[in-house]
């Protein structure tokens, strides 16, 4: 099965992938560790990173391109990014997470060690760098849900309900793929 895990940063796209991957044994692969680390490399936080970004669509186009490419050639496997959805059409199952702003803000202040502060102005300036690029390169406007299956509030559900939501889905999906 294929499946695409999609949110804004710090909605737990990356905790549902990985522990999907887990108990399904499917290859996991994310688009957002390869921007954290390509960030990292070039000793940048994830906001200066986004500005340059904009400034060489390569890094986008690259990152884009190999998950569209390995997502649409593989089974078995859960792409997790923010474009994922509308990446990889073939998926068989697509997943969105939701919560808001200050709920995502105060995870990733929590997961990068920052205050919440200075995570909550992160967040805003690296989600406007990411809506621009994306309409820019690919016409996708990042607000709209029209691809996704499921959308899941992981907000107003903790982590393991989420897998459970998404386990439900998939057991669906599993069941329509086996009756086709």
């Amino acid at each position: 099965m294929r499946i695409t895990i999609s949110g804004s940063p710090g909605s737990g796209t990356t905790s549902l992938g990985k522990a999907l991957a887990e108990k399904y044994n499917l290859r996991y692969l994310s688009a957002g560790e390869v921007f954290r680390s390509l960030a990292k490399e070039h000793g940048m936080d994830l906001a200066s990173f986004g500005k340059l970004a904009e400034e060489n669509p390569e890094i986008d186009l690259k990152i884009d391109a190999r998950q569209k490419e390995i997502g649409e050639a593989s089974d078995d496997i859960i792409l997790e990014g923010r474009l994922a959805g509308w990446m990889v059409e073939n998926a068989d199952l697509k997943l969105l997470l939701y919560a808001s702003a200050g709920c995502r803000s105060e995870r990733i202040a929590e997961r990068e060690n920052v205050s919440p502060k200075e995570a909550y102005q992160q967040t805003i300036a690296r989600e406007a760098s990411e809506k621009v690029r994306y309409m820019e390169y690919y016409e996708i406007d990042i607000f709209d849900i029209s691809p996704y299956d499921l959308i899941i509030n992981s907000e107003t559900f903790r982590q393991e309900e989420v897998v459970v939501l998404a386990e439900a889905a998939i057991a669906v999906t599993s069941k329509k793929l086996k009756e086709e």
